[in-house]
């Protein structure tokens, strides 16, 4: 079968490509189902979902890590480690296959999400082709673990400031939050990264320094004492091990200055890339074949309609009524520095070098008394020997 480009919206290069990628899917699906078995590398992402079945240690509490920003993050991979040499939890890991770090609390619905597992010491982990929220949403509902449900559930350690309104665009905050609302006490650990002044090491240092507060929100979860109406957001300041010690924040109104950038339209993503950046073949393909369906009907719509692409904010002139105008922008965070607040505000709290503790509860109506609840649990459990 042939695939005419004549009169499409796709771009050549970018059919071409997809030709081959499924003429090679196909022969790589043919050459796997002739083998028995297959050896996983030491990072592995080919093993069945399936696997993940394994009962757990059942004579540890069980807890669920993900994270925002995605499996091959630093930040994810020295907690896991942390976790692990402590030795005192059965560690299950389900993370996003790449950054999704600013996807909120988005989910993946009627389209397939891919599952693949990933090799990660002793802890059972698998990245997944959608949001965090998906990872556990995934990871709760039984079909990927077998258990009924862990300890605890930590989104973590996230590079950048969680604190304000930025939690409202965070995909780490919205996985803890995802997690309380499936019924599951919740942490999200985020680090105040500073460009040209944090490294990697700092985010180690910053998942040790959490140690004490995960190990004592799991043993009061086991007795009963954790104030489980809300998710505890914590952020670590830039200097982990000067900090100060952790004190009870409020969540301000601070957030992230965003800026729209127009983008040149001699920048297009060549095929190969586009392919590449898409988050599983499945999905790519149910994007293109949708797309595809929608070009065509806006193509016998609108047959005689000519695109005139721009990159600038305005256009010159009066544009043709059988003109579409096309344009290209890319959004960025930008670095501010931050006003003069409340003390116990959760960004002035971490610029103070303090750890900040801010619990985020489902219901805006609750929060004196949940901060009440919160800050008397923080003062009984961190304030005795561990």
């Amino acid at each position: 079968m042939t695939t005419s480009v004549k009169n499409n919206f796709l771009p050549p290069s970018l059919i071409s490509n997809l030709q081959q990628v499924l003429i090679s899917r196909n022969d790589t699906v043919e050459h796997q189902s002739s083998q028995n078995s297959s050896s996983l590398s030491s990072r592995s992402r080919n093993a069945e979902p399936s696997q993940a079945n394994a009962e757990p240690d059942c004579s540890k509490p069980v807890l669920l890590i993900t994270n925002g920003e995605g499996i091959d993050s630093p930040g994810l991979t020295f907690l896991v480690q942390a976790l692990l040499s402590d030795g005192r939890f059965s560690l299950h890991v389900c993370a996003p296959q790449s950054d999704k770090s600013v996807a909120g609390h988005s989910m993946t619905v009627g389209e397939m999400v891919a599952v693949s597992s990933v090799e990660m010491g002793d802890a059972a982990a698998f990245e997944v082709s959608g949001t965090p929220v998906d990872c556990v949403s995934l990871a709760l509902s039984g079909a990927l673990f077998s258990w009924s449900k862990p300890v605890l559930v930590i989104s973590g350690m996230n590079r950048g400031s969680s604190c304000g309104r930025n939690m409202f665009y965070s995909g780490a905050v919205a996985a803890a939050r995802e997690a309380l609302i499936c019924g599951v006490p919740s942490l999200c650990l985020s680090f105040n990264w500073k460009k040209d002044v944090s490294c990697e090491s700092d985010l180690k240092d910053a998942a040790n320094v959490c140690l004490p507060l995960i190990s004592a929100t799991v043993r009061d979860i086991e007795r009963g004492n954790f104030p489980e109406c809300c998710l505890l957001n914590i952020e670590i300041p830039s200097c982990p091990l000067a900090n100060k010690g952790f004190k009870l924040t409020r969540q301000s109104l601070w957030r992230s200055p965003l800026s729209w950038k127009a983008v040149s339209t001699n920048r297009h993503p060549a095929a190969g890339q586009y392919l590449s950046n898409q988050q599983s073949l499945g999905i790519k393909l149910a994007q293109l074949s949708r797309d595809a369906s929608a070009a065509g009907a806006a193509r016998r719509l609108s047959s005689h309609r000519k695109n005139v692409e721009i990159e600038s904010v305005g256009v010159a002139g009066k544009l043709n009524g059988q003109q579409t105008v096309k344009k290209y922008f890319r959004l960025e965070f930008m670095e501010k520095e931050r006003e003069d607040g409340d003390d116990n505000l959760d960004f002035r709290t971490v610029e103070d070098g303090y750890v900040s503790v801010t619990p985020l509860s489902l219901h805006s109506t609750d929060q004196s008394k949940i901060e009440t609840l919160v800050s008397n649990w923080i003062t009984v459990a961190l304030g005795r020997k561990q």
